[in-house]
This record gives C-alpha cells, structure tokens and sequence, in this order.
C-alpha cells in the first residue's frame, strides 16, 4: 500500500508509506492520499487529521523517474500536462487545505517540490530538527512547484532565494519565518505530532471548523485563493517551453535533488 490509514482517539492518521523511494509521489499514491483525505473528512468520529511519513524522508516530491501522472502516453503535450496536474497537484492541494477539520503534518528529513504540496495545506506544521525544505523546479526551466505557496508561507524575498539558488530552508529557518509551528528532535517527531493532535481533538468540533474557516477566509480575502489559481498557468509555461525546447521531459537526477543543497 502507499498509503496507511488508521483512527484512535479522534484522530485519523494519514501515512506515506512509500520510504525506499522517499516518498516519491506517483499516481497511485496521490490518489490513494486523496481518498484517505476525504474518508477523513466524512467520518464524524475524525476531529483532527495527522500526515506523516515513513522512513527518512517525508517526501522527494513526484516521482520523476517513475509514474507520477499515470501511464505515459506516446507525445507529451501542454494540455495533457495541464489537465493531470490540474486535478492530481492543484485540485488535491486545495481540497486538502479546505477540509473543514484541522490537520497537522509531521515533517522529517527531505521534503523537496512535490512534498511541499503536501504539507503546506496542513494547518499546522512539525518539523524534525533533521527536516529541509526545497523546491528546485527552477532547475528543470519552471518556476516553482504547481502549488505556490511560497510566497504566503515564506514571504517574498526567502521566497524568491529558494527558488532562484535551489537552496533547502532548514526545519528551524521555517520555524523563524512562520511556515513551521514547532521543530522538535527526530526521535520526539511522532510523539509530539500526536500529543498535539489529541489536544486540538478535544476542542468543540465546531469551534475548530469555524476558527479554520476564518484563517482560511482571511487568507482567501487577502488574495491567496487567486494567487494559486494564477501562478499555476505560470508554471505551466514552463512546461509550454520545455516542450517547445526539448519535446519534454527536462529531468533532474532525483538523488541529486534529494541530497542537493545548493
């Protein structure tokens, strides 16, 4: 399986259960994500959602040297490109981000491009004290992960650093400018994802929902909702270019990106 799902005390706990790829994201995982997302979503017995990894790292994003969009048709083209990213990295994103439940993911080791589009529309965030974050898409002739949060996560000039230089920003970086709530030794990483689940599980349901909603509706008011809407036609450009360049796929070794620190 790619995907774990288990309940216990309020709790849903979504796992990534693909650790000797690093968590690379293919099809069948994300769609697997997405199911266990809104099997979550719908169970009353559910107040909070946890995401979490196996292995190492929490994710080296989609799976570049495998099937990451489904099977491969005979020519790549934009619109083919458009319509798959469109549902399977855009759409899964914002319905994950918009669940009416809070959601916490627990972060270790790498988490590059793809990775980001996982645990930037939890609610909250822990890190492990060994966790980096990345996304060195610029490498490949594209702008930025098809999510771009960036920006609303990091603020705009340690934005545009990470993806000018392709350098991570470290678990206790992300803490400083916001982006993570909480970095907390490798070993303590579950534990204390967990204990704060079961905290935030025994407030009012409907407390919870609301006080969401009014992050969320204040983010959406201030422009975020357009703005990811906007940037992802961005970033297909970069998959216009590289078709027009190189008839597609620009590919970057995924170890390299994985141990890269550039």
């Amino acid at each position: 399986m790619n995907i774990r799902y288990e309940v216990a005390d309020k709790v849903a706990t979504i796992t990534l259960n693909r650790p000797e790829v690093a968590n690379a994201q293919n099809a069948a995982l994300l769609d697997e994500l997405d199911a266990a997302w809104r099997r979550a979503a719908d169970d009353d017995e559910v107040a909070v959602i946890l995401l979490r990894a196996e292995g190492k790292h929490f994710s080296a994003g989609h799976d570049l040297k495998g099937d990451s969009s489904g099977p491969r048709p005979d020519k790549i083209t934009l619109e083919m490109l458009y319509a798959t990213e469109s549902r399977r990295y855009l759409e899964y994103s914002l319905r994950w981000r918009n669940v009416p439940k809070p959601s916490i993911a627990a972060v270790q080791g790498r988490c590059i491009a793809g990775g980001l589009l996982l645990c930037w529309p939890c609610d909250l965030i822990i890190a492990a004290d060994d966790a980096q974050f990345s996304d060195p898409v610029v490498l490949m002739g594209i702008g930025g992960v098809e999510y771009h949060g960036h920006t609303w996560e990091l603020g705009p000039r340690k934005a545009k650093e990470i993806l000018f230089t392709a350098q991570s920003v470290s678990g206790v970086e992300a803490e400083r400018l916001g982006m993570v709530n909480k970095v907390v030794p490798r070993a303590e990483l579950d534990t204390q994802a967990l204990a704060l689940a079961h905290r935030i599980a025994k407030m009012p349901a409907f407390g919870l929902r609301q006080a969401k909603r009014a992050v969320n509706q204040t983010l959406d008011i201030q422009g975020f909702y357009a703005a990811i809407q906007s940037v992802f036609d961005i970033h297909q450009t970069g998959h216009g270019n590289a078709l027009s360049v190189n008839g597609y796929p620009i590919l970057v070794d995924l170890e390299e990106m994985k141990h890269s620190n550039r």
